[in-house]
């Protein structure tokens, strides 16, 4: 169980790392001009979605950092649960703006996330 929780923590982190350091290095009108799938953009400030690519890169890096380096660890399963929550808000966000096809990768991502603190809070596997 070990080994699987360690390639969705990488996948995870990899999509979290993507996704907020995008969100960091791109202006909210750049990101807004890069296409339909960033259009939930609209409905947020540029401080906002600086925000919001922050604390995916922090969860990308909680992710794999504490539990790597057995330096508080128990910071690994607490950032799968933040990253879950943080992708349960971007379906949510979705969901309002009646962007069904923008629905399936944070969810499937939220997921991910949520396995993680499972499988490191110990709750299943070895």
């Amino acid at each position: 169980m070990n080994s699987a929780t360690w390639i969705v923590q990488g996948v995870l982190a990899f999509a979290l790392l993507g996704a907020g350091g995008m969100k960091l290095a791109k202006s909210r009108a750049q990101l807004l001009a890069s296409g339909p799938s960033m259009a939930w953009a609209e409905d947020f400030s540029a401080r906002a979605i600086k925000s919001i690519g922050l604390l995916e890169v922090a969860a990308a890096a909680g992710l794999v950092l504490p539990w790597a380096l057995q330096v508080a660890p128990a910071l690994t399963p607490l950032a799968g649960l933040a990253a879950a929550l943080l992708l349960i808000a971007a379906v949510t966000v979705h969901v309002r703006r009646h962007e069904n096809k923008a629905i399936a990768a944070p969810l499937f991502l939220a997921l991910l996330g949520a396995f993680v603190a499972v499988s490191r809070f110990g709750l299943i596997g070895s």
